[in-house]
């Protein structure tokens, strides 16, 4: 069985955590309204005005007067990430991170050890509220699909389980924009076709699904009757690492993306050096808001784990490589592939100085993060600063 663990509202309930008094109130984690900020993270009482991730500061401020504004603190959230993952990993070493909040988990193999899956993933939940005081929203299905959706379900402080013989009975009455790459677009298809459930679209066959939307057709039958058969796989034996995230709403300004990707970079930059991989091709992933979907890639000199470099690759991509005038984007992503698990690292004949002095950088901030989990040395990009 899978688990899918989701911190609820992360960076705000850190804050909250870490400052009683915001408890309760509309709190927004990002840049100030002020300036260009974007919003990283919203409290549930925040959200109740509208206010989300990804919108621009000033718009939350708009929405939301009283809304407190915190700066992200992301090496803070990221050491309580690893104490997250810790828990994690007293249950199972297949553990697959999809960002700090978030992260797929095999325990098949455990249940033997630590009782029935559902017993594995209550564990989980109460050791996260008890040791950090934090609250998850967890699913358990059979696949990675299912899981994801349960842990959605119910949320905030959710807890879903989908049994192997209920799989239908969970997805039926569910709408139909609960399958994944089912947007607003194709969502307006279904329902000129009337359907507007999973189990509505089951009722469909593949061949009609296929003339209708092509390669996707199968995709949806798939989804619709709940199978999945992707496995989890941790960063060790992954063939690359990415992150991607969906914005609630589309984004048309090139800074708040360029803001986004910098976070995004930085968490895969963090995820290389932990497993000591160092990638040669950076990836940049931009869905459209017509749901057109186009990646764009580089081949770097040599491979590498450095923040810098990473950045400095996945923002020529985002500048120069999209198409002039392009839609607002729905979704962004990052990843770093072809790696040299060699573990050796070429030597140039002249030291390459900056390059060193940002690897030092990196490893210095990682192992501060580590030890006092503060956000003690920052990058001068990304949500951090985005409203300079």
């Amino acid at each position: 069985m899978i688990l899918h663990v989701d911190m609820d509202a992360y960076y705000a309930s850190v804050e909250e955590r870490d400052d009683p008094a915001l408890v309760g109130k509309p709190v927004v984690v990002g840049g100030t309204a002020e300036g260009r900020g974007v919003v990283a993270a919203a409290s549930y009482a925040a959200r109740k005005f509208g206010v989300h991730s990804a919108m621009s500061a000033a718009r939350a401020k708009r929405l939301c007067p009283q809304a407190i504004f915190i700066r992200p603190r992301m090496q803070h959230y990221a050491a309580i990430a690893r104490e997250i993952r810790g828990i994690f990993e007293r249950y199972t070493p297949l553990i697959e991170p999809l960002s700090l909040d978030e992260a797929f988990l095999d325990v098949t193999g455990s249940e033997a050890l630590f009782g029935s899956s559902e017993t594995i993933a209550r564990r989980i939940k109460e050791q996260i509220r008890e040791e950090l005081q934090l609250v998850a929203s967890v699913g358990v299905a059979p696949n990675k699909f299912l899981a994801k959706i349960a842990s959605d379900l119910r949320k905030p402080d959710g807890f879903v389980v989908v049994p192997a013989d209920g799989v239908e009975a969970f997805l039926d009455p569910l709408p139909v924009g609960r399958i994944w790459g089912v947007g607003k677009v194709t969502g307006r298809v279904f329902e000129t076709l009337a359907i507007r459930t999973i189990g509505q679209l089951r009722a469909l066959s593949s061949d009609e699904l296929v003339s209708r939307f092509g390669s996707s057709g199968e995709h949806y039958w798939r989804l619709a009757r709940g199978i999945d058969d992707r496995a989890v796989v941790p960063d060790r034996e992954a063939k690359s690492i990415s992150h991607e995230t969906t914005f609630p709403e589309d984004i048309d300004d090139q800074e708040v993306l360029r803001s986004w990707l910098v976070e995004l970079v930085e968490q895969v930059g963090r995820r290389l050096r932990r497993h000591d991989l160092r990638g040669r091709t950076v990836d940049l992933k931009v869905r459209f808001s017509d749901f057109r979907i186009i990646t764009r890639s580089v081949t770097l000199p040599e491979p590498t784990n450095v923040t810098q470099q990473l950045v400095t690759a996945g923002l020529d991509l985002l500048d120069h490589r999209l198409p002039p005038k392009h839609l607002p984007v729905r979704l962004l992503g990052f990843g770093v592939s072809g790696f040299d698990r060699s573990g050796k690292t070429q030597r140039l004949l002249f030291d390459d100085t900056a390059r060193s002095r940002q690897s030092d950088l990196d490893r210095v901030s990682d192992q501060i993060a580590q030890k006092f989990g503060l956000s003690a040395l920052r990058r001068a990009k990304g949500m951090e600063h985005s409203d300079e």
